[in-house]
């Protein structure tokens, strides 16, 4: 099994920053992808940006492209996602996924077998 544990959300105010991480534990695979995934009540979870520990390819979502970043430290099983030059529309609870192996399309939730229990994020105009 798999946990992950999301911390860093929080309120900004638009053109403001916030780091988010999420610290995996359990048996985790050293080839395996990690993304953020951002949910509205009522709506699907939408990638934002995913990560692979073996070469450390990354996508974004069109959305995010050049205000976000994602990282990871491999040796603490943690990915970061740096979110910068934030909008309102950014408000959403975000959810951390990991999956061992890779992914034909990353940044779909549907191939992700664990998630964290998501951390809000709140971007005040």
């Amino acid at each position: 099994q798999v946990q992950l544990v999301e911390s860093g959300g929080g309120s900004a105010q638009a053109g403001g920053s916030l780091r988010l991480s999420c610290a995996a534990s359990g048996n985790t695979a050293s080839n395996r992808c990690m993304a953020w995934f951002r949910q509205l009540p009522g709506k699907g979870r939408e990638g934002v940006a995913t990560i692979h520990t073996r070469g450390g390819s990354t996508y974004y979502a069109y959305s995010v492209k050049g205000r976000f970043t994602i990282s990871q430290d491999n040796a603490k099983n943690t990915v970061y996602l740096q979110a910068d030059s934030l909008k309102p529309e950014d408000t959403a609870m975000y959810y951390c996924g990991l999956v061992a192996g890779h992914l034909i399309d990353p940044l779909s939730p549907n191939g992700y077998h664990y998630w964290g229990q998501g951390t809000q994020v709140t971007v005040s105009s």
